[in-house]
């Protein structure tokens, strides 16, 4: 029995066609920016920032980066956690429940630390500059909302 190259050809257009798509529609619609995102290149690139308040914003950021990474990691060990009480309980039990408990504590902790650590870069700034970081701000916490 012989193979018809048809069949590979097809298979080669499709797959070549898909990807094509997916550069065209990654071309017209970029994906959106990272929560943050935005706010990091307000405060790094529109606000003018002069060298001691960029010197005290990058020692803001090293320590907020450990903290975050530190809480981050607790969420993953929560997660490992949530996973192996569903696995042993198979049903919303009171070691599932008290993982999600878990779970959520760490995530408060991390809204928390995220907070304090805009409430720190804020404290930098200088009045004509606090207006237009507040603005990002409120974009960073609204845009999906909408």
């Amino acid at each position: 029995m012989r193979l018809s190259a048809r069949p590979t050809v097809w298979i080669l257009l499709a797959f070549m066609a898909a990807i094509g798509g997916v550069f065209v529609g990654r071309t017209l619609w970029p994906a959106p920016k990272p929560a943050g995102q935005e706010l990091h290149d307000v405060l790094h690139h529109q606000l003018a920032l002069d060298s001691n308040q960029q010197a005290r914003v990058a020692v803001l950021e090293q320590r907020f980066a450990v903290e975050r990474r530190a809480i981050e990691l607790e969420l993953r060990a929560d997660n490992a956690r949530l996973a192996e009480a569903i696995e042993a309980e198979h049903g919303n039990g009171p070691k599932v429940a008290a993982a999600v408990d878990r779970s959520h504590a760490a995530m408060g902790d991390l809204q928390k630390a995220t907070l304090a650590h805009i409430f720190a870069m804020r404290q930098l700034l200088r009045p004509d500059q606090t207006a237009r970081f507040d603005q990002a701000v409120e974009k960073a916490l609204t845009d999906d909302a909408r």
